[in-house]
C-alpha cells in the first residue's frame, strides 16, 4: 500500500459571497518591528484576490503529512484550480488508483512521477497500469496558526 496525503471535502468556490476585508497599507515587517500606522487600504476581496478562475476553482482539505517538509499539513485547506496546465514541479491534486493525492509533479522523459515533501514517503512512477489524472493545480494554501506552530519560547539563559 503507497501512502498518501488525500484530499477529502472537495467543494466548489461560492462566488457569490462577497467579504471585504481591510488591507494594511503598509507592510507588515517580519524582521524588527517598525512605528504602527493607523492607515488602512481599500478592503480586498478574497475571492477576487486568491480566485482567477471561479468555474474552475474547487477547495479541498488536507489529510496527512505527505506534504509536510513543504508546509502543507494536516488541515490546511488548498484553493485548486482544474483550468491551468500541469507543469514540472507543480503541487498538483492528482486522482490515482480511485484516491486523490497531493503531491508534486515531476515530468521527466516522458515519465510522471508524484514527488511528496516529507522522506517518510515514497516517490511514485505513474504507470500505464495506473488510472491516473492530475485533478487540479494548487494556487494557494489556507493554514491556521497555533501555538504548536510557533517554536517553543527561550527561557532566560537563552536571551542574551
Amino acid at each position: 500500500m503507497i501512502k498518501k496525503a488525500n484530499i477529502i471535502d472537495l467543494a466548489p468556490l461560492s462566488s457569490t459571497s462577497k467579504i471585504k476585508i481591510p488591507l494594511a497599507q503598509t507592510p507588515i515587517k517580519a524582521g524588527f518591528p517598525s512605528p504602527a500606522e493607523d492607515y488602512l487600504e481599500p478592503p480586498i476581496d478574497l475571492n477576487q484576490t486568491l480566485i482567477r478562475h471561479p468555474a474552475s476553482t474547487f477547495f479541498g482539505r488536507v489529510s496527512g503529512e505527505s506534504m509536510c517538509d513543504a508546509g502543507i499539513h494536516e488541515g490546511d485547506i488548498l484553493i485548486i484550480d482544474k483550468s491551468l496546465e500541469p507543469y514540472n514541479g507543480a503541487a498538483a491534486v492528482c486522482f490515482i488508483d480511485g484516491e486523490f493525492t497531493l503531491k508534486f509533479i515531476r515530468i521527466f522523459r516522458r515519465e510522471v512521477w508524484l514527488i511528496p515533501a516529507n522522506p517518510s514517503f515514497p516517490k511514485l512512477k505513474v504507470s500505464a497500469e495506473n488510472n491516473f489524472l492530475i485533478w487540479g493545480i494548487v494556487t494557494y494554501v489556507i493554514k491556521k496558526m497555533t501555538s504548536s506552530a510557533m517554536p517553543p519560547f527561550p527561557i532566560k539563559s537563552d536571551i542574551k
